[in-house]
């Protein structure tokens, strides 16, 4: 009885010795890992500051410690703002990232009349249009400017009177009757043949509307230089 009570003790301390073995194996096992890693730590340690050395002797002209100093406590002073600017920042791209779908649409929609206008012949109108201006600019000289600036009052009035309707109309009509006029006139005619043109109804009626005409031309011709110069002094003044 006392032999298995000795046996069961002796059982009991080999197991207590095989787990106090395995815990120093352990134990040596982190030691090691842990050697290792101090050691490999060291050598990174050692680049890192050699490394930093090389490049910190470039600057050392440049640079002093009470600069790295001044530097940490203006940080510090202006946590406050970094962070505010972080947040501004954070705004900002939320505020990109919801704007990007929208300007995709109307970048879009841009494209779509830049290339309807195209189609239309706008571009190209433009470019004529811009060749008018340069054939303009490239015949007509300052003086021809400073003319039509002195006299743009006239052209003006003559271009409102030539749009009335009347005007208008008379014009088409005399420009309709020059179409279809088909007048021969006697290469051989003498002044007995004009005397007697003269007794005709028609030919009359012809001088009195020339006669007629040339009067109303003078008088408006009259009324249109008071105009001009009545509008050339307001503006003078």
């Amino acid at each position: 009885m006392e032999t298995k009570q000795l046996e069961q003790q002796i059982l009991e301390m080999n197991q207590k010795l095989d787990a106090l073995t395995q815990y120093m194996q352990e134990q040596q096992s982190r030691q090691r890992e842990w050697q290792e890693l101090r050691d490999d730590m060291t050598l990174i340690g050692k680049d890192i500051f050699q490394t930093a050395v090389q490049e910190l002797d470039e600057v050392a002209y440049h640079f002093e410690t009470e600069d790295l100093l001044f530097l940490m406590k203006k940080l510090l002073r202006n946590t406050r703002n970094l962070s505010k600017m972080m947040d501004q920042i954070e705004s900002a791209v939320d505020f990109v990232n919801d704007a990007t779908p929208l300007g995709k649409q109307v970048l879009s929609e841009v494209m779509d009349n830049l290339t309807e206008l195209e189609k239309k012949g706008y571009f190209e109108f433009g470019k004529e249009a811009l060749k008018i201006v340069d054939t303009i600019v490239t015949t007509f000289t300052l003086d021809d400017i400073r003319l039509l600036r002195e006299n743009i009052a006239a052209i003006i009035i003559t271009f409102r009177n030539m749009t009335q309707p009347e005007i208008l109309g008379s014009m088409n009509n005399a420009l309709n009757f020059f179409q279809k006029m088909d007048i021969q006139v006697d290469k051989k005619i003498g002044y007995w043949q004009l005397m007697k043109q003269m007794h005709d109804p028609e030919f009359k009626r012809g001088v009195s509307f020339m006669i007629n005409f040339m009067k109303n031309m003078v008088r408006t011709n009259g009324n249109s230089d008071v105009m001009v110069e009545n509008n050339s002094g307001a503006s003078g003044s």
